[in-house]
């Protein structure tokens, strides 16, 4: 069975929306000038197709400041979360000044968002993960044409 396609997983998840939901788009990627123009035209397409408020933040940084209000929001958020696999992944070394290293950013980061999704559900949040491969810009930016 080929994978599910994002774009059309997206609309379905979409369609669960009720008046005065809201979208938050969790976005487990590097932060870059790339990703902020494609994650506001996907803000901007969803906010078109829904009619819902939206929000951006890339992970795991907004699990500071709005990651409790996801949680705790009444279950009026439908939670989006964007993740890709790291073009570049660099080794977390065991100790200060050493080169062994066990753990990477890139496994790192996938826990962190296995770890966010795993709350939301057990919070009872409506949560989809779509993941974006490696050219996640892109891949953002036919999400929003698929709405």
């Amino acid at each position: 069975m080929p994978p599910p396609d994002p774009g059309q997983a997206l609309r379905r998840f979409l369609g669960q929306a009720s008046p005065g939901d809201y979208v938050a788009l969790h976005a487990y990627l590097p932060p870059s000038e790339e990703h902020d123009r494609a994650l506001a035209s996907l803000r901007a397409s969803i906010r078109a197709a829904t009619g819902l408020a939206t929000t951006i933040g890339y992970g795991p940084r907004f699990l500071h400041s709005t990651g409790q209000l996801h949680k705790g929001d009444g279950g009026r958020g439908l939670f989006v979360q964007l993740v890709a696999d790291p073009t570049e992944d660099l080794p977390i070394p065991e100790r200060a000044g050493a080169t062994e290293s066990t753990l990477s950013f890139g496994v790192l980061l996938a826990a962190q968002a296995l770890g966010d999704h795993e709350a939301l559900r057990r919070a009872g949040r409506r949560v989809v993960r779509l993941s974006l491969g490696r050219k996640s810009a892109a891949e953002i930016v036919r999400l929003g044409e698929a709405l």
